[in-house]
């Protein structure tokens, strides 16, 4: 019986910090060195390494599937990123797309960034 709660307790513990690494609680730097990553918006979806979906509420930018939540502060985000202005400067590209169901990875190469 105690194995098993021990066991029940290791795999809600996996399940938690699992979710919470791969969060997207994004937050947009004024400059790039305050910045984790640099984000190019590029102009059509077949450019793009991420379709971008912003979502309205935090809990709904779970998992690393292009579903953003843009916080106000720093201190909330899980990624800071510096919008660029020219994609060679860009870490990642992306595009943001109008449904929640077309936001995910074109380049899975490049996943790696946002955990």
């Amino acid at each position: 019986m105690k194995k098993n709660k021990l066991f029940i307790f290791f795999i809600l513990c996996y399940c938690f910090f699992n979710n919470n690494i791969s969060a997207q609680n994004i937050f947009s730097s004024k400059y790039a060195s305050d910045s984790d990553l640099n984000v190019f918006v590029v102009d059509y979806e077949s450019q793009a390494d991420l379709k971008v979906f912003k979502v309205d509420y935090s809990s709904q930018a779970k998992g690393n599937k292009g579903l953003w939540y843009f916080v106000d502060y720093q201190s909330q985000s899980d990624k800071k990123i510096f919008f660029v202005d020219y994609k060679s400067q860009s870490d990642l590209n992306i595009f943001f797309v109008k449904y929640k169901s077309q936001a995910g990875w074109r380049n899975r190469n490049k996943t790696h960034l946002l955990y």
